[in-house]
């Protein structure tokens, strides 16, 4: 079987979210901000740094640690985290990193020879006179840079608009020289944030947070995290300072709104909050984004999914996938590792659950995990699926399935039921009971051949965790 690449397409152990995609020098490197596993908070680890070959999207490399969160002159105690990201290479070639802390309003730089080297500090965003962007009296505070260069200026977009707040008035696009860090055109709103949307076009789908922009043609696309937060949107405009208009969701989280088999309203994942950008390889544009895990909004995961741009600009939403990058379906034959699954939701319970308390899941609820500390290569699985608990893959090349076999263990008893659709018919049920180890169940079930999706629905008493299935 030829390699494959799966949603999350990192290792089961990482947890980079925030995704900018950018093609440098024939490979695509991925900037995020790094969560814990079982961390407490956003964003505590260092940046980190992935990057694959234009020619093969399945063949991802881990290119260490690129800047530490002690580099910044204003965080030498470690005390800040260092929240999401965006590169630029420069006029000069070299290669510059925006970020923000998480304490402090302005906007740091780092700079590098190489997309992938060690990152050194270079300064803040700044005006002539020398002040901070963000400190000034009438400055919004900076937050989740984004960057485009065109000729000698560089296109930064910032912000953040919590809901209520009425001091934040959107996304802001602000223009600097050549030097990366000077200021030569003041902030401008582009995007209207939650309390400015009315009369806009961005009713429901204002700026929350998350900026990310790229251009293709003459169109400038901004990518960011709506007022819902589980979608990514987009706006479009002709300049890069000006005239956006709202343009549509691009992915969710949660899959809200897709209509594949299912009602718009329901959440097949729990939804949270969501960032990431688009990058363009061989005329193929992708969305990267990311997912939650661990029963927590601070182990999130970056998945990516392909993406069309129409000729008239527009782009429709795209569905979350297990195969993501993969550019066909999954070969239906050997295993599969639970971590993979793209809906984890239950049938009886509303499944908006982290959304509602504090950044924390509710026992109750099924959760991607692993086992081991942060940083340990251990392979990831779902935990604790209860009655009418469902896991689902999408999607599968399948041909001649007649045997299935599930990884299970945990305290508890009773069947998973096979189908194809989360609601559809059950093609089989495969046995399970109390095991504190992995052990292996099997039963003789005929999927229908082609492109299927997997859907796997627990039955039965007590909390289930599945480590992976096998097609036979």
């Amino acid at each position: 079987m030829k390699k494959q690449v799966f949603n999350p397409y990192l290792p089961s152990w990482e947890y980079i979210p925030d995704g900018e995609p950018h093609v440098f020098e024939a490979r695509v490197y991925v900037y995020g901000s790094h969560d814990r596993f079982n961390g407490f908070a956003y964003c505590l680890n260092d940046y980190v740094c992935y990057s694959a070959p234009v020619d093969d999207l399945r063949d991802w490399k881990y290119e260490g640690v690129i800047y530490e969160k002690t580099n910044d002159p204003f965080n030498t105690d470690g005390s800040m985290c260092l929240y999401a990201p965006d590169v630029v290479r420069g006029p000069d070639g070299r290669y510059y990193l925006y970020y923000v802390l998480d304490k402090v309003p302005v906007v740091s730089v780092a700079v590098c020879e190489t997309p992938a080297g060690k990152y050194s500090f270079y300064g803040y965003v700044r005006d002539t006179n020398g002040t901070r962007l963000g400190e000034r009296a009438n400055d919004q505070p900076q937050f989740d840079p984004a960057v485009l260069l065109e000729s000698d200026k560089v296109y930064l977009y910032t912000g953040f608009c919590g809901p209520g707040d009425k001091s934040r008035k959107g996304a802001m696009a602000t223009v600097l020289a050549a030097d990366m860090l000077t200021i030569i055109e003041e902030p401008v709103i582009i995007v209207p944030g939650n309390c400015y949307g009315s009369g806009t076009g961005f009713e429901g789908h204002e700026f929350f947070e998350g900026p990310s922009i790229r251009k293709h043609g003459d169109t400038y696309y901004f990518v960011y995290s709506s007022s819902r937060m589980h979608e990514l949107c987009y706006a479009a405009s002709k300049s890069p300072t000006k005239d956006f208009s709202y343009g549509g969701v691009i992915v969710s989280n949660c899959d809200e709104n897709i209509t594949n088999g299912k009602p718009a309203g329901m959440h097949t994942y729990v939804p949270g909050n969501n960032h990431g950008g688009m990058v363009e390889v061989f005329g193929q544009w992708y969305i990267f984004y990311h997912r939650h895990t661990n029963g927590t909004n601070f182990s999130r995961q970056g998945c990516a999914e392909p993406v069309q741009i129409k000729e008239d600009g527009s782009m429709e939403q795209v569905e979350m996938t297990s195969c993501g990058l993969n550019g066909a379906p999954l070969v239906g034959k050997g295993e599969y590792f639970a971590y993979t699954a793209c809906n984890l939701f239950s049938k009886t319970m509303k499944n908006d659950h982290l959304l509602h308390h504090a950044g924390w899941i509710d026992g109750k609820y099924p959760r991607i995990t692993q086992d081991g500390r942060d940083g340990d290569e251990e392979i990831g699985y779902i935990a604790n699926m209860q009655d009418s608990t469902i896991a689902g893959f999408k999607y599968f090349e399948c041909k001649g399935i007649t045997k299935i076999s599930l990884k299970t263990r945990g305290y508890g008893n009773g069947c998973f039921e096979v189908k194809t659709a989360w609601d559809g018919e059950t093609l089989g049920k495969i046995p399970v009971d109390y095991s504190n180890v992995w052990v292996v169940n099997s039963a003789e079930i005929m999927i229908p051949d082609g492109v299927q999706a997997l859907f796997f629905e627990f039955k039965g008493e007590g909390g289930i965790s599945l480590s992976s299935f096998t097609l036979e």
